[in-house]
C-alpha cells in the first residue's frame, strides 16, 4: 500500500522538490496534499508543477482545520519541509510519531525558537563548531525536541561564510530526507535509518 504524504511548507520549497523527485509513480510512498502557512511561498508553484493540491491555511494555529485538510486527503505521514510554525498540539497528537521534520543543524545542537534558516548557520559559525549536518526527526509539542531519526553531517571549514555553510547541508538535506520518508514508507511507520549520510565537501 503506498504511503500517504502531506508536507507543510513555508518557503521556497527545495525540500519539497527534492522529496518529488524521490518519489516517482510507482514509489512507496506519494505526496498527496502540500500545506503551506503562506500563500506566497513559492514551494506551492513547485507542487503544482508536480500536479500535487497545494491548500494555505488561513490560520496555522487552528488544529480542527489541519485535521480536516488531512483526514480529507487521507494523510498517513506529515512532513515539515522548511515550515518555520507550531503545529497544533491536537495535530501532534493525532499523528503522533508520524510527523516528520528536517532541521539544518545537529541536533539537539543549534535548535528550539527561532533557530530556522541562516539563523542556525551563523549560530554554528559562531560556536566554533567543527561539524555541522542535518537532522530529520519526530516532531512533538516542542520545536526540534522529538526523537532523532537521522542525521548526516558536514564539515565546518576555515573560511566558511553562512552561505557556504547553508549550501552544503541542503545538499545533505536533499539525501537525508527523501530517505527517511522513503524508510518510513517500507516499514509502514517512521523508523531511524540504519546509515548516516555523510559528506566530504
Amino acid at each position: 500500500m503506498t504511503m500517504r504524504v502531506a508536507v507543510a511548507v513555508s518557503g521556497r520549497g527545495s525540500n519539497l522538490e527534492a522529496l518529488l523527485r524521490a518519489l516517482p509513480p510507482g514509489a512507496p510512498a506519494r505526496v498527496v496534499l502540500v500545506l503551506s502557512s503562506r500563500a506566497g511561498a513559492s514551494a506551492l508553484e513547485r507542487a503544482r508543477s508536480h500536479a500535487v493540491p497545494v491548500e494555505v491555511l488561513p490560520d496555522p494555529s487552528d488544529a480542527a482545520d489541519w485535521l480536516e485538510r488531512l483526514a480529507h486527503h487521507r494523510v498517513d505521514l506529515l512532513v515539515l519541509a522548511g515550515y518555520l510554525k507550531l503545529v497544533p498540539a491536537a495535530v501532534i497528537a493525532r499523528y503522533r510519531d508520524r510527523i516528520l521534520n528536517v532541521h539544518p543543524a545537529l541536533l539537539p545542537a543549534f535548535g528550539g525558537r527561532g533557530m530556522y534558516g541562516h539563523r542556525v548557520h551563523e549560530a554554528v559559525l559562531a560556536s566554533g563548531a567543527r561539524e555541522s549536518g542535518a537532522t530529520v526527526h519526530l516532531v512533538d509539542e516542542v520545536y526540534d525536541r522529538g526523537a532523532i531519526l537521522a542525521q548526516g553531517r558536514v564539515p565546518v571549514l576555515p573560511d566558511d561564510t553562512p552561505d557556504r555553510l547553508a549550501a552544503r547541508v541542503l545538499a545533505v538535506e536533499h539525501r537525508l530526507l527523501p530517505a527517511a520518508v522513503l524508510a518510513a514508507a517500507a516499514a509502514g511507520r517512521a523508523v531511524p535509518l540504519s546509515e548516516t549520510v555523510e559528506s566530504s565537501s
